[in-house]
């Protein structure tokens, strides 16, 4: 019987952003981290810390990037619509917390040969849809062996 002993590695990516639905390609840095952290099978977790921003996977590209999700997330969490949010605590962000809760904070993409397996058009993009610029922290956490 063998036995391999797991390794963990976890780095933190520093996203600069614009707010207002503002989508960063992250790929360059997570495919980095998967990189050098020595792991060839496994996977990478990627975890946003705060609640109004989340991360998926996109083709990044100037359409998808500058105006469908933007617009896709207009429909179903308008910026200008009635949030009990906003009425509880005076600010502006309900329809930002309700956008991130819909897309999620987290993301796993399967490490193979020390690689993301993305496909060819697959970019993995934060999205910050808060209403102000900030500088948010990404968990990038690679387990395997």
């Amino acid at each position: 019987m063998f036995y391999h002993k797991l390794m963990v590695k976890t780095e933190q990516i520093k996203v600069e952003t614009k707010g207002n639905c503002d989508i960063v390609n992250i790929t360059e840095q997570v495919s980095e981290a998967a990189a050098q952290s020595g792991i060839s099978e496994g996977a990478v977790t990627l975890f946003n810390v705060g609640s109004t921003a989340g991360i998926t996977t996109t083709e990044y590209e100037p359409g998808l990037v500058n105006y469908d999700i933007t617009a896709a997330f207009e429909k179903i969490a308008p910026a200008n619509g009635r949030y009990e949010h906003e009425e509880t605590w005076h600010d502006d962000n309900g329809h930002s917390h309700v956008r991130a809760s819909l897309l999620g904070p987290s993301l796993s993409v399967p490490v193979v040969d020390g690689r993301l397996t993305l496909g060819t058009w697959q970019q993995i993009i934060l999205v910050d849809f808060d209403t102000r610029s900030r500088t948010r922290t990404v968990i990038c956490q690679i387990i395997g062996e």
